[in-house]
């Protein structure tokens, strides 16, 4: 909506809407059940906006309630949108080829797309239930592909906010970052060697569309004495390989029938 003045207002109803979806971000870390003063102090709220919030979403069946402790936890709609999701993407073709990437390179290999300044890692070996499935697009490997390779309409690092250390060797200024990301494109690959975690060695390459965008990173992830620099070579064509694998199964039925169609 926009008045006289030529000021943008939002429309009626979009700050409650918004401040629903701010209450679902929160179990985002996987974290144990939340209260409704749990949700306040994490969304600068008060208990009763908080609490009024979080009712609306258990009726919806978005949240759902411990009846002994009153805690909220995410309810069925988000399991089935989640799965409905996961199929329409065709992420469940994906799961094994990345289990046999894993198996012939000994390395855990991720599946991984971009959800704002996060990367989010959707299917592979990394998708466990105590696991976190994002992380900062900027020290991860993935991340960089994602950024490096952005989807149509998408946004560049710029967009990103201020960027922090994970690591000592997490890159935080801008026009390192950028430099980064220009070597990405050149190589066609992305490594993290220790930027999101110690110990921990990624080489990511994208899954690409046809009109070159990243839709998916394909990561290979395991310790530094495993992805040596002298298999390095051996690890990228293997992701390599799947990655053109996944750019035609991951597509859309008609899709891939416009390419059977043309060849």
């Amino acid at each position: 909506m926009t008045t006289e003045a030529g000021i943008v207002r939002p429309p009626a109803g979009a700050q409650a809407v918004r401040r629903a979806l701010d209450v679902l971000h929160c179990f985002h870390d996987n974290g144990p059940d939340l209260s409704a003063s749990d949700l306040a102090r994490r969304l600068g709220l008060s208990t009763s906006t908080a609490h009024r919030l979080a009712r609306t979403l258990l009726g919806a069946g978005f949240l759902e309630q411990d009846a002994g402790t009153a805690r909220y936890r995410l309810g069925p709609a988000m399991t089935e949108l989640g799965r409905l999701s996961y199929h329409q993407r065709g992420l469940h073709l994906a799961a094994p080829e990345l289990s046999d990437l894993a198996e012939r390179t000994g390395a855990t290999a991720d599946l991984a797309l971009r959800s704002g300044p996060h990367v989010v890692v959707v299917a592979g070996g990394s998708v466990t239930p105590k696991a976190g499935l994002r992380r900062p697009l900027h020290s991860t490997a993935p991340g960089k592909v994602l950024l490096a390779w952005p989807r149509a309409g998408g946004v560049g690092p710029r967009s990103l906010p201020p960027l922090y250390a994970s690591t000592e060797r997490t890159a935080v200024e801008p026009a390192v970052l950028a430099a980064e990301l220009e070597r990405v494109r050149e190589a066609g690959y992305a490594l993290d060697d220790g930027e999101s975690a110690h110990g921990v060695r990624t080489v990511a390459v994208p899954v690409l569309e046809r009109a070159g965008h990243a839709r998916f990173a394909l990561a290979l992830r395991g310790a530094p004495a495993l992805i040596t620099d002298e298999r390095l070579d051996r690890y990228l064509a293997q992701a390599r390989a799947t990655a053109r694998a996944l750019e035609v199964l991951l597509l859309a039925p008609a899709e891939r029938r416009g390419l059977d169609e043309g060849a």
